[in-house]
């Protein structure tokens, strides 16, 4: 699953991707694109009991999508061009605002404003789907008067035009599938999920508190968009220092944990994603599924050979196995399900799978 920071120049993107794929992004000149862990509680519980030469977390791609520039129309031309194509490979965007005030980091659009960012970006995402109608329907018609006929696609448009008008985003319609095989071969950005990734700086997180939070917070939760507060600059910082001391600074900050780890799930999640584990003496990890995959698909993500000889799944609640202490343990105390293949994985399973070929 692919994940892009998106938003405007000087937002903090570069910042939150080095975070986010812990320093292993490719370098400037194109999008730049890393490997993000997930970070997990569970993994590390098991880890924990296990004591495996290798932990592995929930994995996901993350890109730096070239700045957003509102000029309209999806923005101004090769601009617009790039972001467009970066768009077209992402399953989830990460909207970062910014809220810090830095006076040598300049706002494209005069001094920071999260409200009105929020606002400006989400617009200029509608709008970048408005005109992609707007396009494929006037070029519908020049069809018609060659005599080709593409009824049901110019209805579907015609009726997706004013809701985005409207301010509407497609992720918030509903389509046949008729419909969405008409769609399927276009990229609309609203279709995507979407987090908010504030960018707060030291004083605002200890405040909790930045201009415009409460409006924010009110708009995402009617559009059920998830809303993360971190501080990159900060958080950069602390990265720096040696892990021991990570905690007490964060902990001074007034933080459990990293807002990166947060977005990083909120993420995850907004993509409807689950992760099941498989543990051992060698390896404890965590795989990603769709929620509601069957087991047997659960199976093909470890490999294909699992997917295709495919016999049971041997499954386990991860708060039983923590608590019990072995995957043999459960089993005598009857705790260790025996499932099939069209057995729906749950999110935080611990599953052996047994199979031949």
């Amino acid at each position: 699953m692919k994940i892009g920071l998106i938003g405007l120049a000087g937002a903090g993107k570069s910042t939150l991707l080095r975070l986010l794929t812990q320093g292993q992004a490719g370098g400037p000149g194109k999008a730049r694109i890393g490997a993000a862990p997930v970070p997990d509680a569970r993994v590390d519980g098991l880890s924990r009991l296990y004591k495996p030469k290798r932990t592995v977390y929930a994995q996901m791609e993350a890109t730096e999508l070239p700045d957003l520039q509102l000029e309209g129309a999806g923005g101004a031309g090769a601009a617009a061009r790039a972001l467009a194509e970066a768009l077209r490979s992402i399953d989830c965007l990460v909207h970062v605002v910014r809220a810090f005030a830095a006076p040598h980091v300049p706002h494209p659009l005069g001094e920071p404003d999260p409200w009105r960012d929020v606002q400006a970006v989400y617009e200029e995402l509608v709008l970048m789907d408005w005109t992609l109608v707007e396009t494929r329907l006037e070029r519908l018609a020049e069809a018609r008067k060659k005599g080709l006929r593409h009824d049901e696609e110019i209805r579907l448009f015609e009726r997706i035009r004013p809701e985005l008008e409207a301010g509407r985003p497609m992720r918030a319609l509903e389509f046949t599938s008729d419909e969405e095989a008409l769609l399927k071969p276009y990229s609309f950005v609203t279709t995507k999920p979407l987090v908010l990734a504030v960018n707060v700086d030291e004083e605002q997180l200890r405040a909790g508190e930045y201009p415009g939070r409460d409006r924010i917070h009110e708009w995402a939760q009617e559009r059920r968009i998830p809303v993360v507060e971190l501080a990159a600059q900060i958080e950069a910082e602390i990265e720096e220092l040696p892990p021991e001391e990570r905690a007490d600074f964060l902990q001074d900050l007034g933080l459990a944990e990293p807002g990166i780890a947060r977005l990083a799930r909120s993420a995850y999640q907004a993509l409807d994603l689950i992760s099941f584990f498989t543990v051992g003496s060698d390896e404890v990890r965590a795989w990603t599924v769709r929620r509601g995959a069957t087991a047997r698909e659960a199976a093909g993500v470890i490999h294909s050979d699992m997917e295709r000889g495919f016999i049971r799944a041997e499954v386990a609640d991860y708060a039983d196995l923590l608590r019990e202490g072995s995957l043999h343990a459960l089993k005598e105390k009857g705790l260790l399900r025996v499932e099939g293949k069209d057995y729906l994985v749950q999110d935080g399973e611990v599953i052996h799978f047994r199979f031949n070929v």
